[in-house]
């Protein structure tokens, strides 16, 4: 194998491992706050993905999981967006 595809699996896999667990140690009434942030760096995301999906790769995965996380992460800005704000009408006076 590949020296460098086995470093950038083990990167992944730490990451995963750390984000789950600092995610495990938030306080549950942290958890909004947080999304709201995750919903910046998401749009970050978005940028990265545009810019995989319109490269050039040898096998043509690029493209492919470019679209993947362009989808992905569209999802997860919307949906943070709406639970944000729900979380604002709760303390809209009525």
């Amino acid at each position: 194998m590949n020296p460098m595809l086995i470093t950038s699996l083990f990167i992944f896999v730490l990451a995963i491992l750390l984000g789950v667990e600092l995610i495990r140690k938030v306080p549950q009434t942290l958890h909004t706050p947080l999304m709201s942030g995750s919903n910046a760096i998401s749009g970050i995301t978005i940028v990265g993905a545009i810019v995989s999906a319109n490269s050039e790769s040898l096998l043509g995965l690029a493209p492919i999981l470019g679209f993947i996380a362009i989808v992905f992460a569209t999802i997860n800005v919307v949906g943070g967006f709406l639970v944000t704000d729900r979380m604002l009408k709760m303390f809209r006076k009525r």
